[in-house]
């Protein structure tokens, strides 16, 4: 079950849109593996058909959980670019070395990308600091640099 009142930014909104789209194109070309699949016989044996259907499963899965999370999201335009918060990109000095992360919503959370969750360990020590602030994570001292 989805909860309710989701954080995604307009830029995660497009994304998410955009694989609900693909998802639901490619519904055809699953149900022509599945028929394919069929033709082959005995079902109960038939690791093509098996495959199929849990592809078909999957896919019908995620195009639910999505369109869940587009029905009850929340739109983030932003934050105030003095404070640390949902929609704003910080520079941190983490440790002696210098990174860049957004903050989002969880949904839309992607580290390897430089997208941080609200709710992640970092993304809470550092929600309402200011540029200057400095939290100690990991045993490390994060020092704000620059809020966008």
């Amino acid at each position: 079950m989805i909860k309710k009142n989701i954080s995604l930014t307009s830029e995660g909104k497009k994304d998410l849109e955009k694989e609900l789209d693909e998802l639901i194109k490619s519904r055809p070309a699953i149900a022509e593996r599945i028929a394919t699949a069929r033709a082959f016989g005995d079902l109960s044996e038939n690791e093509e058909y098996s495959s199929a259907r849990n592809e078909q499963k999957m896919t019908e899965n995620r195009i639910l959980e999505i369109q869940e999370i587009l029905k009850s999201a929340k739109i983030i335009r932003g934050g105030k670019k003095d404070v640390v918060g949902l929609g704003t990109v910080v520079r941190l000095d983490f440790g002696g070395r210098e990174v860049e992360y957004a903050l989002v919503g969880p949904t839309e959370a992607n580290p390897l990308e430089g997208k941080i969750s609200n709710e992640s360990p970092i993304g809470k020590a550092i929600t309402g600091c200011r540029v200057g602030d400095e939290k100690e994570f990991n045993g490390k001292k994060v020092k704000i640099i620059d809020i966008k």
